[in-house]
């Protein structure tokens, strides 16, 4: 028991000169112009479709929001999602397996800015498409 005090202790003292040794070296680094670390709290969570900094290219510079060839599904616009008929649901489906892998995050943040929900069973395939492609993307970070 008291070994994993002491452990516990040292975890504790290590984790504070860490914070210390960040707390007093960030302002050196900002001057050399190295790139600050993003806080936690501003970083993607992960539990989201996309991360903010994928769905900027849904809203174009003069405000309005990109379409992907869909305009169709505005008639969707603030719907629930388990109201959908099959063929609306096979509408989404449709447009998710055209599009690029690219334009898949930004085009689930247009539909989000546009206020329309996808059908459960689309929204899981699109769950599964974008965990896929960070999946693949992990190892060539990794690589870096």
């Amino acid at each position: 028991m008291t070994v994993i005090a002491i452990l516990a202790g040292v975890l504790v003292v290590a984790g504070v000169i860490l914070w210390t040794h960040d707390r007093l070296t960030r302002p050196r680094r900002i001057a050399r112009g190295e790139p600050e670390v993003v806080e936690p709290e501003q970083q993607c969570c992960g539990m989201h479709l996309t991360c903010e900094k994928d769905s900027l290219s849904t809203v174009l510079s003069d405000g309005t929001i990109d379409y992907f060839d869909d305009e169709e599904l505005d008639a969707m616009a603030g719907r629930a999602p388990e109201s959908y008929t099959a063929e609306e649901a096979e509408a989404f489906r449709e447009v998710l397996l055209t599009l690029i892998p690219g334009d898949i995050a930004p085009w689930a943040r247009s539909l989000q800015l546009r206020g329309i929900e996808l059908p459960p069973d689309v929204k899981e395939e699109l769950l599964m498409i974008v965990a896929e492609a960070r999946a693949q993307a992990a190892p060539a970070m990794n690589e870096r």
